[in-house]
């Protein structure tokens, strides 16, 4: 292989199909009024943070859509963001929409296929490489942007077209990997969650009991730690024996270090679990782990396997408010900024506590009252002791004991599958660029891939 590749800007990449690069549509042409229940798919930011476009979308009417054709994506086009958070780059996936409206903050290129692989050009757009040049010629001014202009005049290099689509499979088959581990990680966590529901909020073996009935999927000795009645409580009916506590009954939660920016560093220092880890769609946002040489206290340590929660949320939807997350393994030392909590259970079989809990904080009724009792308008702020007068049903220590016996194992094969996708994640960003700048053999590349899969 050579040592290099030639270059090529975006638009001589370009198809010479009209609009094949394009920006979104000017202010007063795209606004919320125009959103409707179901059309056709608007790509904003917070739909490139994956390979595929994809998440929660908001619509437009097909009709409003053909006023703004020139201002569409179609499969295989790459969408950039350009404005706001600048590199942020993805695909726009075969399924399950032909057509979508590319919105004021975005810009896409729709690639010639007898010149470049669509997959290519989207990991050559990820690489440090491009994104360096982003940065570099970004208008700084407000919030920094990049224009069309500018987009089109930024290189790649350009292999032959069969190497191309070589070396966008050696880096697919890794997010491959990682996406379908991702996906094992959802269902997991959806069963557990169906759990707790089913025992926790809907009390379904109890209500089985009173009926008379079998509860359904539970052999008898699990089913015979359940009350067959009810009590009725200020908030409604709970199992016989159980009760209704608050949070700080069980739990303290601890504020987090209010750090100083001039302690932040690239790569050295204590890790900071801050609010960007609690990302709405991926389960821990790893790479938004901050580092820092600034001074923090012992009591806003945390390690593999402690809960914390966000006590801020700055998003549209209130996804973050009140949202737990597991610590994760090979951090330390690290610690919680201000806009996170540390739980510290009080209860022995602190372990089995912290996981009931972090079910507990993911029920709506949980997430509800939280925002309710936060301050603020655009940036919402869940005050400690607002937090610990939340209710909580607390159940026997037998039962408590059985849910987590099945649990556990889940919540375990998650950390594993975790580490594992930080690993393929790390081998993927190791091999883009040694990949694209033609320094590094593909049938290397490719043995480490195989390596990485068993």
């Amino acid at each position: 292989m050579a040592s290099s590749f030639e270059r090529s800007t975006l638009i001589q990449l370009a198809s010479p199909t009209p609009n094949s690069t394009a920006a979104g549509p000017f202010g007063s042409n795209l606004v919320s009024g125009d959103y409707v229940e179901r059309g056709v798919p608007v790509i904003r930011g917070q739909n490139l943070s994956e390979r595929w476009v994809g998440g929660d979308f908001v619509y437009v009417s097909q009709e409003k859509a053909d006023r703004l054709r020139t201002n569409t994506a179609k499969p295989g086009d790459i969408v950039f963001t350009q404005r706001g958070t600048l590199g942020q780059v993805s695909l726009v996936p075969a399924e399950p929409y032909d057509t979508y409206v590319i919105s004021q903050s975005q810009m896409k290129l729709t690639v010639d296929e007898s010149k470049a692989d669509p997959v290519y050009v989207y990991y050559a757009a990820k690489s440090h490489d491009f994104i360096s040049q982003i940065q570099d010629n970004a208008v700084a001014a407000g919030v920094p942007h990049i224009n069309l202009g500018l987009l089109r005049a930024m290189t790649i290099p350009v292999p032959g077209l069969h190497e191309q689509r070589s070396i966008a499979s050696t880096l697919s088959s890794l997010d491959d990997r990682i996406d379908n581990l991702r996906q094992a990680n959802s269902t997991l966590e959806a069963i557990a969650q169906a759990l707790f529901k089913s025992w926790f909020v809907d009390f379904d073996p109890v209500r089985a009991k009173a009926e008379g009935r079998e509860p359904e999927g539970m052999d008898a000795a699990t089913a015979a730690l359940f009350p067959s009645e009810f009590e009725d409580l200020e908030f409604g009916p709970i199992p016989k024996g159980w009760m209704l506590t608050k949070i700080s009954a069980v739990a303290e939660l601890i504020k987090g270090c209010s750090y100083k920016g001039a302690g932040l560093r690239e790569s050295e220092g204590a890790f900071m679990f801050n609010l960007g880890c609690f990302n709405a769609i991926r389960t821990f946002a790893t790479e938004n782990i901050k580092r820092y040489t600034g001074a923090y206290r012992d009591r806003h340590v945390v390690r593999g396997g402690d809960l914390i929660m966000a006590n801020t949320d700055m998003t549209q939807h209130r996804q973050i408010l009140g949202r737990a997350l597991f610590v994760p393994t090979g951090y330390d030392p690290a610690f919680v900024s201000h806009h996170v909590f540390k739980v510290v259970v009080k209860r022995p079989s602190a372990d089995v506590w912290k996981r009931y809990l972090f079910f507990a904080f993911q029920q709506s009724a949980f997430r509800e009252r939280a925002v309710g009792h936060a301050t603020g308008t655009t940036v919402l702020a869940l005050a400690r002791d607002s937090a610990e007068l939340c209710p909580v049903i607390e159940p026997t220590n037998r039962v408590l004991a059985s849910f987590d016996g099945v649990v556990a194992p889940l919540l375990c094969k998650i950390e594993k599958n975790l580490k594992l996708v930080s690993a393929l994640e790390q081998l993927r960003d190791t091999l883009l660029p040694r990949l694209i700048s033609g320094k590094l053999r593909l049938s290397d590349a490719e043995t480490l891939v195989d390596e990485a899969s068993v």
